[in-house]
């Protein structure tokens, strides 16, 4: 019987086969550098990737044209926010968040949902979704069980889902156009079922675009919050014909996240009673 020599080279059939294995870990693992971009789950807040897929474009002027109201979002990444001096500046109404998929709660939740309120701000709640995580329907009870629900106190906004580009992977969570179109569904008749009220829904165009195909059905009952950091919002997803909240820039005072609601106040208040 033969022997191997010690020492000996592999055939080049091995030396292939290490070679693709090799390529295989290349194209299939994330770059160091992809997962130090990646948050941790929870960490997610609204608006986190409008500027690394839409960019900056300047901040909007004064409307001559329309009476607009001032607002703000936050999330764990404010802490105890300085309800008082966003008060004292002009700030109106703020949407704080309160759930993220089926497995995370605002630690800051109390302080900024129930600070906002006793400075006399109208506030609301919102959602970061996580759609290849658990259904809609599963999402919108947590939410509504964990701080989303809506009372007609006049101070309550209805609940919001922050429906936008992935931080931890695919931009489009893995789903298909029809497959995202039919879990926003899923998310907002279960809202609307627990709460009566329609949920508002933000996201960015560009987003909404690539990730439903630009689908027009939700424009004739759900609020549109639209994200775009720039002089004027621009194209609005299609089934919407104006805006009810622009998200305008994420470096404004206090807390980055600043907002206009496309109305004067008693128009919010309006809202705020359904």
């Amino acid at each position: 019987m033969r022997v191997p020599r010690s020492g000996a080279r592999p055939s080049r059939t091995t030396a292939a086969g290490v070679l693709l294995a090799a390529l295989s870990l290349l194209f299939t693992l994330p770059s160091a550098a992809q997962a130090a971009d990646r948050p941790e789950r929870g960490e997610a807040h609204m608006g986190m990737g409008v500027v690394k897929h839409d960019g900056r474009s300047g901040a909007p002027g004064v409307s001559p044209l329309a009476e607009q109201t001032e607002g703000v979002d936050v999330s764990s990444h404010q802490g105890n926010v300085d309800w008082a001096g966003l008060w004292n500046s002009g700030v109106k109404w703020s949407y704080v968040k309160a759930t993220e998929g089926t497995y995370y709660k605002n630690p800051y939740f109390a302080q900024q949902y129930n600070g906002s309120y006793n400075v006399g701000m109208i506030r609301g709640a919102y959602h970061f979704a996580t759609p290849n995580t658990t259904s809609g329907a599963a999402q919108a009870n947590y939410f509504v069980d964990n701080g989303g629900g809506w009372s007609r106190d006049g101070k309550t906004l209805p609940g919001v889902l922050d429906i936008e580009w992935n931080p931890y992977g695919d931009q489009c969570y893995g789903l298909s156009q029809s497959a995202m179109v039919n879990w926003i569904r899923d998310f907002t008749n279960t809202y609307k079922a627990r709460t009566g009220r329609d949920a508002v829904i933000y996201t960015a165009t560009s987003w909404w675009t690539s990730c439903t195909g630009n689908y027009a059905g939700f424009g004739a009952t759900n609020p549109l919050w639209v994200a775009r950091y720039a002089a004027s919002v621009g194209e609005l997803p299609a089934g919407w014909g104006f805006y009810t909240m622009w998200q305008y820039t994420s470096t404004g005072p206090i807390v980055g996240d600043h907002n206009r609601f496309n109305g004067a106040y008693d128009r919010l208040q309006a809202l705020a009673n359904g």
